[in-house]
């Protein structure tokens, strides 16, 4: 597989013709005769220098001005808008590196004769598309609606990566939350939390647009591929169940530990209360024999010294006996 290097973009063409299963990669400047030939051909742009790419693809006449514009923004998250030479779909890779959560935007322009796919540096599901189309459309295809499928395919393979990705991060942060644990830990709880509703967002317009290509008539999909469409929306479905059930886990092992860390407060002050309850009495002594006033009668006795201690005691060993009856201890 092979890029032409064009300055601020590079490009990869495939040119594919279905009625003699015939396939090979050809260069930008054979996209216009392999279109006139009847070819079907896919191109796809890798984006190096923003500014710069509008001069090197607006002249290609693949791609609307305004759907350029768009193209070449930053904006990511799954959508989805018809014009009369094509479908304009804009596909959000996504990808864990070291538990920050990266997104990817593509966007496809999915026409009768050609398809366009644009994006900024490398996209995971978008090469492994490239990888892995020839064998089905050598031996299934029938129709480039199966690079849409193909597309979508890949797609949620990678969704499904990072869902079992996020889980393996609930699961670790589940087992931390267990015994003794640092402040930090709620910094990676937020941060985890903030992902999986992230990667929900992701998965819910990628539902409602999918439910649309696979319903919808047009003229770019056959009949044939939109029920294998259909199927997908059942596995966005369940992955968005689990994503829920991921958080919820989550949220459940946060509050688990925080009413573990309650139970210890409450224990801590039990003992504290059993403690003030059996010195409180006898500071009251101690403050009371400890004024030395003349006129106090115990002060001369002789066995006085004694008295006090017996009658401390005897006031520690009764709170004791009952606060064990009451079962403070």
């Amino acid at each position: 597989m092979t890029e032409a290097q064009a300055g601020p973009v590079s490009f990869w063409v495939a040119e594919m013709d279905f009625e003699t299963k015939a396939e090979r990669l050809v260069g930008i400047e054979d996209v216009a005769s392999s279109l006139a030939a009847g070819k079907f051909v896919w191109v796809d742009i890798d984006v190096h220098d923003v500014d710069r790419a509008r001069e090197v693809i607006a002249p290609l006449d693949l791609v609307n001005e305004d759907v350029l514009d768009d193209a070449l923004g930053d904006e990511t998250g799954t959508q989805y808008a018809r014009y009369p030479r094509y479908l304009h779909l804009v596909m959000t890779g996504c990808d864990v590196q070291a538990r920050d959560f990266v997104l990817h935007r593509v966007d496809v322009l999915f026409g009768e004769r050609s398809l366009v796919t644009l994006h900024r540096g490398p996209v995971k599901f978008l090469d492994a598309v490239k990888r892995g189309y020839r064998e089905d459309f050598l031996h299934h295809a029938k129709t480039p609606s199966f690079l849409l499928y193909e597309l979508w395919d890949h797609l949620l393979d990678r969704y499904a990566v990072v869902h079992d990705a996020l889980e393996t991060r609930v699961e670790a942060l589940e087992q931390a939350l267990i015994g003794e644990v640092e402040d930090d830990i709620f910094a990676e709880v937020a941060e985890l939390g903030s992902d999986l509703l992230h990667f929900r967002k992701l998965l819910m317009p990628a539902r409602t647009v999918l439910t649309d290509l696979s319903t919808r008539r047009s003229r770019f999909i056959s009949e044939a591929t939109q029920p294998f469409l259909a199927n997908m929306v059942g596995t966005v479905e369940r992955v968005l169940q689990d994503v829920l059930v991921a958080r919820e886990i989550l949220a459940n092992s946060v509050n688990l530990y925080m009413s573990v860390v309650g139970h210890r407060t409450n224990e801590v002050m039990r003992r504290l209360t059993v403690v003030s309850v059996i010195f409180l009495p006898l500071t009251f002594l101690v403050g009371v024999y400890g004024m030395n006033f003349d006129d106090q009668p115990e002060l001369h006795w002789e066995h006085g010294y004694l008295l006090f201690w017996v009658m401390t005691v005897g006031l520690a060993l009764g709170l004791l006996v009952f606060l064990s009856r009451k079962r403070f201890f």
